[in-house]
Formats: C-alpha cells, sequence, structure tokens
C-alpha cells in the first residue's frame, strides 16, 4: 500500500479476477487479468490458456480430480492476493474454508428464504421468493435437478454395466423429471404472481359534512 499522504491511502491493485466454477460445463476457469495474472494462474494453479470470444482466459484440465482442482485454485487466487491482484475465489474452491461452510450457509440461506416468505407483504414480494425456488437456471429446484440427474445417470450405468437391473436409477429417473415438471409449474406461478397489480392502500379522511348540517361553528353561534 502507497500514501501520497498521511491521511489518504493508494491500494495498489493491478486487476480484478474471478476464479469460480462455470455451472453449464462444470469447469473451473479464471476470468480478468492480463499477462502476468496468466503466469500466476499457470504456475501456482495448473491452470491452462484457453481461447475465449473477447480473448484468452484460465481454465483447470477438466481431468484433474475435483480435490486437486480446489487446491490449484486456493493457491492461485493466495498468490494472485500477494501480487497485488484483487481477486474472487468461488467458496466451494476454497480448501481454506471452515469445515462444513458450505451446508452452514445453504441452510442460513434456506432459513432467509423462508422467513422473506412468512413475511412477504404482497403478490410481488411472493413472485420475489418463487423466483429464488425456481427460476430456470439458478433457481433451487433447478439445482437440485441438476444433481439428481448427475446421480441417476451414472449409477444407471454402473448397474447396467455390472449385469444389474437399474430399475431404482430409473425410479430416480422418474422422479426426477416429475421435480422438474413441478419447478415449471411454480414458475408459471410465480409469473402470475409478478403480474398481479398491487392493491392500493386505502386512506382514511375526516368525514365531511353533508350541504343541509350545520357547522360546528354555527350551531354554537345559534346556541349562544
Amino acid at each position: 500500500m502507497k500514501r501520497r499522504n498521511e491521511d489518504e491511502p493508494v491500494f495498489a491493485v493491478l486487476d480484478y479476477i474471478t476464479i469460480t466454477r462455470e455451472p453449464r460445463t462444470n469447469l473451473v476457469v479464471a476470468l480478468g487479468g492480463g499477462h502476468r495474472a496468466a503466469g500466476i494462474l499457470q504456475t501456482t494453479g495448473g491452470f491452462v490458456s484457453a481461447p475465449g470470444p473477447h480473448g484468452d482466459y484460465q481454465l483447470l484440465p477438466h481431468t484433474m480430480p475435483v480435490e486437486e482442482q480446489r487446491h490449484g485454485a486456493t493457491a492461485a487466487a493466495h498468490a494472485l492476493l500477494l501480487a497485488g491482484f484483487s481477486v474472487h475465489l468461488d467458496p466451494t474452491l476454497n480448501t481454506l474454508a471452515a469445515p462444513n461452510g458450505d451446508r452452514q450457509a445453504a441452510h442460513r440461506y434456506l432459513e432467509q428464504l423462508t422467513e422473506r416468505a412468512r413475511s412477504a407483504a404482497d403478490d410481488q414480494e411472493v413472485a420475489k421468493v418463487l423466483t429464488e425456488i425456481a427460476a430456470p437456471h439458478d433457481g433451487l429446484l433447478h439445482r437440485l435437478t441438476q444433481t439428481l440427474i448427475s446421480a441417476w445417470f451414472p449409477w444407471s450405468e454402473r448397474l447396467r454395466n455390472a449385469g444389474h437391473e437399474p430399475e431404482p436409477a430409473h425410479q430416480l429417473m422418474m422422479t426426477t423429471g416429475r421435480l422438474s415438471d413441478h419447478a415449471r409449474e411454480i414458475e408459471l406461478i410465480r409469473d402470475r404472481a409478478a403480474r398481479t397489480t398491487p392493491t392500493p392502500v386505502p386512506t382514511t379522511s375526516s368525514p365531511k359534512p353533508s350541504a343541509g348540517a350545520p357547522s360546528r361553528s354555527r350551531s354554537s353561534r345559534r346556541t349562544g
């Protein structure tokens, strides 16, 4: 950190780099940074260059075991930080995270979502909660469906290759399909809730005296 004077610090951040697991391909990628960052990623993390639409980026080989990918991503992130780069490391790749941290974070997220659903004051707030649950790509049900697909497909293959009846895996496939259908139904319900016009809150006002009723001031003068 450099200082221009005693009161105003200047941070020497060279560039911003994101290291994350791409959800569609499941590849660990590093975006951002120049040639120096690429060298650090390759020497400390085992990343390799890959061509992209906006220039080369870095990724870990898909043949690398998952735990080695996490170690490589963590080592590269810390080396980049020491070199002066600003780095975002996907928490699922951070080997220095606390044990069960991902599970605890997921539980906290679900608890917050439950509280938001319980305290929703209008249809728009309900729609926001349903979006978290059933959004086509990032919704909870979509992610859960993808996890189940990742379970039943290789399971079915292993059963067949071993000469066993793949009926349990087939049942899981059918259940996963029904869950996907339910997610789509919830998404449609969410769309209806989001389009609902909020109900205006009625305002209270003092009743106006009728045309034939004397005002309070006129009535008091007559009695006097």
